[in-house]
């Protein structure tokens, strides 16, 4: 019985800490290739940047491509995220899946319009990224994009610097 207890309550916080790191809900604004604003069932609204890949940011070139592409896919659609942790900023990081079957990261990879993560890319992601390079899909049919990581060092580098 004490045995039986225990599991139930070992089961029960499991479900809450797991329910905890999944939101429902529906994409509101598309805010570059791969972050997102979601509407969750509880009426909180989230930004959520897609875990394991980085689109071009906005001021390079297919960064509005990629938001396009994002936005026709997934904008106003029903999507469960499944929240990975967070990155440095504090911004959600989640894999995204609408109408609970098709994830957009796969969709961006596929097109050649994402680079896969700087540090310890994801095998499956990494695989679909270096096909759509090997095709010179998107961004790859440049011969030596400038991946967005590097993109943003060089433009706070570009900042003046205040004593």
């Amino acid at each position: 019985m004490k045995k039986s207890i225990c599991f139930s309550v070992v089961m029960a916080v499991s479900w809450f800490a797991f329910a905890e790191n999944q939101i429902t809900g529906k994409v509101i604004s598309v805010i570059d290739g791969n972050t997102v604003e979601i509407i969750a069932q509880d009426n909180e609204s989230y930004k959520i940047r897609l875990f394991g890949i980085d689109c071009p940011e906005m001021g390079q070139e297919f960064g509005e491509h990629a938001k396009a592409f994002l936005q026709k896919m997934i904008l106003n659609k029903n999507v469960n995220v499944h929240i990975q942790g967070k990155d440095r900023w504090g911004n959600n990081l989640g894999v995204i899946l609408v109408d609970g079957k098709t994830d957009p990261r796969l969709k961006l990879l596929e097109a050649g319009l994402a680079w896969t993560a700087e540090r310890n890319p994801i095998t499956e992601l990494e695989n679909l990224k270096e096909k759509a390079k090997e095709k010179r899909k998107g961004l790859w049919k440049t011969p030596e994009p400038t991946p967005p990581w590097t993109y943003r060092r060089e433009q706070t580098m570009l900042q003046p610097k205040f004593r």
